[in-house]
């Protein structure tokens, strides 16, 4: 986040806030404290019932802050009166789980309902609201009414409805609860993009943890007291982070994987990503002795069940580090340490590709380097190499398969198979190449 020298758009202190009276008053609230700067984005996470709404609707000036001081884009809100509240509700965006579009009126139509309370001419509100849509990537559905469109492209509408005002602050309640896995992160990251072009700051309201790595800053709201969410979760991540390794001790989940039919190890395989997407969402425990040991023995019981799954004689996992110029791995049949230079060999070709090669005979490819062969006395005749891309179509790991069984070629569906099974370690691949990366340093001696 750019430094700024302009005053926070939200600055919360002592913020309290009750239901009911008498007998029957609950705090709701408890001393909230809370400051976000312009082009901020902060999540805040909590379990339902926790205030989290109620926070969000003193900030969006829907009511007055009854106790402590509630700035809200150079505004007291504290004690507030209505007209007060209006004019910091003009320049806020609202983004809402349900959209709140109205089914009687297309896309632009309910755009420009959300202009009505700014000072625009009819002629302004329509360019206002065809460029939002344009923005959203909805400019060829703008005459489509919500019945016509997708749960995504509802979702869309109501950003553009909530950025057509060019906010200075949009708060998001639960944008992506409804949405599935793409849908959701297309909107995330469009109200990324679209929040830091504008230098709006933006507070949202999530239970969705595929979400969490857009933020500056996570903060935690549970039985309406806020605190950072580090410190929130440090307890359960650390008994997750126990779980896990009882689950790893040595030999342990190799044997497991290794007996399991391919859909038992999918759901096996799910399972696990889950728990480490978790832990690595919420706090960086990546640098711990104990997950990365965990983490090998994870991916190597993976490396070498994906091998046999697709009737490898062996299997390699390297990660690529682009910085230093080659692959290594410590995952290759308990082979010790491997390093490629980037570029080089087979394995290194594809790293830099992008592109998958099924080699039907290793010694009459250029590529492979028959060292290894002599030194070893092993014969390898086929091979499969294949990328291991990020979310951003970057190859982060190369997968190496050697030797298919029977003499058999490696083939099309071989290499379905596996880029299916590495969309499900997406999660723990990328955790063990950023671990990978800080413990070996040094370039390759030889490139192979």
């Amino acid at each position: 986040m750019a430094a700024t020298t302009q005053e926070p758009l939200i600055v919360a202190r002592g913020v309290s806030h009750f239901y009911g009276r008498g007998a029957l008053r609950k705090q709701i609230l408890h001393a909230i404290d809370l400051s976000i700067e312009p082009g901020e984005i902060v999540i805040m996470t909590g379990p339902s019932g926790s205030g989290k709404t109620t926070l969000l609707t003193l900030i969006g000036a829907l009511r007055s802050a009854q106790e402590g001081s509630l700035r809200v884009l150079g505004h007291e809100l504290r004690d507030a009166g209505e007209e007060r509240l209006i004019a910091v509700r003009r320049q806020i965006g609202y983004i809402f789980q349900s959209h709140n579009l109205m089914r009687s009126l297309n896309a632009q139509e309910n755009v420009e309902l959300g202009l009505e309370i700014q000072p625009l001419s009819p002629a302004e509100r329509r360019e206002r609201a065809r460029a939002a849509l344009e923005a959203v990537g909805l400019g060829d559905r703008r005459h489509h009414f919500p019945d016509e469109m997708s749960g995504g492209q509802k979702q869309r509408v109501a950003i553009a409805r909530a950025l057509a005002p060019r906010p200075r602050l949009i708060l998001a309640d639960e944008p992506t609860a409804s949405l599935d896995k793409q849908s959701g992160r297309d909107v995330v990251d469009l109200m990324n993009d679209l929040a830091r072009r504008q230098r709006c700051a933006v507070l949202l309201v999530t239970h969705d943890n595929r979400i969490l790595d857009i933020a500056d800053r996570i903060v935690h709201l549970e039985d309406g007291f806020l605190q950072s969410f580090a410190a929130a979760v440090s307890t359960e991540a650390q008994r997750m982070l126990d779980a896990l390794i009882h689950t790893t001790r040595e030999n342990d989940i190799a044997e497991r994987v290794q007996g399991l039919a391919d859909e038992a190890f999918a759901t096996f395989l799910a399972q696990v990503t889950q728990e480490f997407e978790q832990l690595l969402r919420v706090m960086e425990l990546s640098g711990s002795d104990a997950f990365e040991s965990m983490l090998e023995q994870v991916l190597e019981a993976f490396t070498l069940r994906i091998g046999r799954m697709l009737r490898a004689d062996r299997a390699t996992l390297f990660v690529v580090d682009r910085e230093h110029g080659f692959l290594w791995s410590k995952v290759a049949d308990k082979a010790g340490l491997i390093k490629l230079s980037l570029g080089q060999g087979i394995a290194g070709r594809v790293a830099q590709t992008g592109e998958p090669m099924n080699i039907a005979d290793a010694y009459l490819e250029p590529l492979f380097n028959r060292r290894i062969d002599d030194e070893t006395g092993y014969r390898t005749r086929t091979m499969l190499c294949m990328p291991v891309k990020n979310a951003t179509g970057e190859v982060f790991a190369v997968m190496q398969l050697l030797n298919k069984a029977d003499g058999a070629l490696f083939d099309d569906a071989d290499a379905t198979h596996f880029a299916h099974v590495a969309e499900r370690m997406g999660v723990i691949l990328q955790a063990w190449a950023r671990m990978a990366r800080r413990t070996v340093m040094d370039p390759p001696e030889e490139a192979a």
